[in-house]
């Protein structure tokens, strides 16, 4: 990846910032036009990219960089300490909405951003929102910061980010209970533990690849167990009628309210 110009990322050395960033470097991002601001300015993490910028700085990495990535706690947003009108600003913080953004830092080209630490293998979804005074050129920086994370797409308002941040942002979270009840199942019925282990996981890696590769949509993918009326299709007709897609709709209702409230 050829790149014009700098990223900084404050928080760059916490779980999500430290993925975002080896996903850039993977991806072959210049360590030359990379910057990482904690707290210490330790290079934990970053011992193998000796041309990485670490500091403690965090208005030094702001004005050193085109793109500032923000991606610290929300409870410590309002320690940002950085004054950048004139830079491009990236939130993957959840719940800050953009104008709390412009006005902690001063810019008017604010972007609102999701990920995961999946982005480290490549695997993240990362929606993005912009104010209207991003400019082209600007959501180009954005979508290969993140197409370097995986998939992204840009969304129409604030409050699909919030959305995709219940729904994606906390990988394996939500996917890795329904395999866990799986697993639970296995074992309830005497199966050993690693056995409905190992199991378990590879029915999650086969399905996410064949959902990830192929044309048909989950729903997709349900009606056809169901139309070829066997094992399965007897399995997901309890399923269908049973509180499961009530309690995951309650479930993610409850962990938007969450993303809504977690950075006011």
């Amino acid at each position: 990846m050829q790149a014009e110009f700098s990223i900084g990322i404050i928080g760059g050395s916490g779980m999500l910032g430290r993925a975002i960033a080896l996903a850039l470097l993977r991806s072959g991002w210049p360590e030359t036009r990379l910057w990482i601001a904690n707290r210490s300015g330790s290079r934990a993490g970053f011992e193998d990219h000796t041309e990485v910028t670490l500091t403690a700085d965090t208005q030094a990495l702001a004005d050193a960089c085109d793109l500032v990535l923000l991606s610290v706690p929300p409870a410590l947003v309002g320690d940002l300490g950085i004054h950048a009108p004139d830079r491009l600003i990236v939130s993957v913080m959840a719940g800050v909405p953009a104008a709390r953004l412009s006005e902690l830092t001063g810019a008017r080209r604010v972007v609102r951003a999701m990920s995961s630490p999946a982005a480290e293998l490549g695997l993240a979804y990362s929606p993005w929102f912009t104010t209207p005074e991003v400019t082209d050129a600007d959501r180009a920086r954005v979508t290969a910061l993140f197409t370097a994370c995986g998939l992204t797409d840009r969304v129409e308002t604030e409050a699909q980010v919030e959305i995709f941040t219940a729904m994606t942002g906390p990988v394996p979270g939500f996917v890795a209970y329904f395999a866990e009840c799986m697993a639970d199942y296995a074992m309830g019925q005497g199966v050993a533990p690693d056995v409905a282990d190992r199991a378990t996981r590879q029915l999650f890696l086969a399905a996410g690849q064949m959902m990830a590769t192929g044309a048909d949509r989950p729903g997709d993918h349900v009606q056809a167990m169901v139309d070829y009326d066997g094992t399965t299709a007897a399995g997901l007709r309890v399923m269908r009628n049973s509180g499961i897609a009530a309690g995951v709709v309650a479930g993610l209702d409850a962990a938007i309210a969450k993303t809504r409230s977690i950075g006011s």
